[in-house]
C-alpha cells in the first residue's frame, strides 16, 4: 500500500494578485524567456490551513513574538514560538519549529505543497497597470495638507504658493507600475499519510516535549510505531472530523490576502489524483504545438488526460477553457469523496502491518 497521496489541481485565475506586500510575485522560465507569476507553497499553506481550520471552527495556534530590548533601546525582533501541540490543527496538519528555549522541537508537516505556478508559461500572463487614489470629484471634503519643513502651510500660504508657481494640487495620487495575472495556474500537493494523524516520541530528535507525550497520552492519543519509529496516533473518532475538512480546504482554498480591487473566483477547473505522482503530471498538463506557422514561436494548449492513470474530476467552467468531455457540476464533490476514502483507508495505528 502506497502511503502517499498526490493531487494536483487546476485554477484559473482573473486579471489579479496573489501577494500584496510587495506587488505580483514574479520568477523568470528561461526556455519561454517570460516572467510568469506564482504564489509561493507557504502561501498555498496558510490559504489551505486557513479554510480547514475555518470550516472546522477552531482557532489557530497562538504563537508567542518574541523582543529584545537593545542597549540603544529598540526592539529587536527574535524567532516567534510555536506551541508544538498537535492538539492544534494547524499545528498537526502544518507542523512546527521551536529552538531558542530548551532543546529544539521540530515536526515536518505531512503535507508537501508546491507553488501554484502556469500550467505553462504560455497560459498565462503578467501585466501591469498604473492605479489611482482619487477624491478629486470632492475637493471641499477631502482638505490637502502642504509642510515646509515642520510647519503646515495655512490656506492662504498655499494659495500664494499655487499661484506664484502656476501650480494646482489635485486630490489624487497615482500608484504607478501595479503587476496583475491571470491565465491557467496549477498547484501540487504530496500527503504522507504515515505521518498525517502521527507524532513521533523520539528524544533524539523531538517532536515533543515529555510532558506533551504524557498529555497526548492522558488523551486518549493511541501508542503505536511507524517506519521513523514510535509515535503516538490521533483517535480515530477525531481523525474522522478532520479527513472531511480537510479533503475540503485541499480543493476550496483561496487566496484571502490580495486586495478587493484584485478579487478574482480563482475557481478550481480540474482535479487528479492518485498515489502515483507520474499519473498526476500527466493528467492534467499542457502540450506545445506550432500551429502551421513560425516553429520558433510555439503555441501551448491545456490538456485533461483522463486516460493518464489518476482519478480526474472535471468542473463545469473548465470547458471554457479546456477542450473537455466530461465535466460535472458535482466534480469537487466527487474528488472530496476520492480523498476521504483514501485518507480513511490508511491503517494509521497499525502502519507495520502493511504489506504483511
Amino acid at each position: 500500500m502506497n502511503p502517499y497521496i498526490y493531487l494536483r489541481a487546476l485554477k484559473h485565475a482573473e486579471h489579479t494578485v496573489f501577494c500584496v506586500q510587495d506587488g505580483q510575485k514574479t520568477y523568470y522560465d528561461p526556455q519561454f524567456n517570460r516572467l510568469v507569476a506564482y504564489s509561493s507553497g507557504q502561501q498555498v499553506k496558510r490559504s489551505i490551513l486557513d479554510t480547514l481550520t475555518s470550516d472546522l471552527n477552531v482557532q489557530m495556534a497562538p504563537i508567542t513574538f518574541n523582543y529584545n530590548i537593545t542597549a540603544k533601546k529598540e526592539l529587536e525582533n527574535k524567532e516567534p514560538w510555536s506551541p508544538c501541540d498537535p492538539a492544534f490543527i494547524d499545528q498537526l496538519i502544518g507542523g512546527w519549529m521551536r529552538a531558542g528555549e530548551g532543546i529544539t522541537l521540530k515536526r515536518r508537516s505531512p503535507l508537501s505543497i508546491s507553488a501554484m505556478r502556469p500550467l505553462h508559461p504560455l497560459l498565462a500572463g503578467v501585466d501591469k497597470e498604473n492605479l489611482t487614489f482619487d477624491r478629486s470629484d470632492k475637493p471641499d471634503n477631502n482638505p490637502v495638507n502642504v509642510r515646509l519643513g515642520d510647519r503646515l502651510l495655512s490656506e492662504e500660504e498655499i494659495e500664494e504658493f499655487l499661484n506664484s508657481n502656476n501650480r494646482t494640487l489635485p486630490r489624487r495620487n497615482w500608484i504607478p507600475d501595479n503587476a496583475r495575472t491571470g491565465g491557467l495556474f496549477v498547484y501540487d500537493v504530496a500527503i504522507d499519510l504515515r505521518t498525517l494523524f502521527a507524532v513521533s516520541t523520539n528524544q533524539h530528535e523531538p517532536e515533543l516535549t515529555k510532558d506533551k507525550i504524557e498529555e497526548l497520552k492522558s488523551k486518549d492519543w493511541v501508542e503505536a510505531k511507524n517506519v521513523f519509529g514510535a509515535c503516538l496516533v490521533l483517535p480515530s473518532s477525531e481523525r474522522d472530523k478532520i479527513i472531511p475538512a480537510l479533503a475540503h480546504a485541499l480543493l476550496n482554498w483561496r487566496i484571502t490576502s490580495n486586495q478587493a480591487r484584485t478579487f478574482s473566483l480563482m475557481e478550481t477547473l480540474a482535479v487528479a489524483i492518485s498515489d502515483n505522482a507520474n499519473t498526476i503530471a500527466g493528467a492534467i498538463r499542457a502540450k506545445l504545438f506550432d500551429d502551421g506557422g513560425d516553429v520558433s514561436k510555439p503555441k501551448a494548449k491545456p490538456i485533461i488526460d483522463e486516460t493518464a492513470g489518476a482519478d480526474v474530476f472535471i468542473t463545469l467552467p473548465c470547458s471554457s477553457y479546456v477542450v473537455t468531455i466530461n465535466e460535472s457540476a458535482d466534480a469537487l464533490a466527487k474528488a472530496e469523496e476520492k480523498l476521504i476514502e483514501m485518507m480513511k483507508k490508511f491503517p494509521y495505528e497499525a502502519q507495520m502491518d502493511i504489506n504483511k
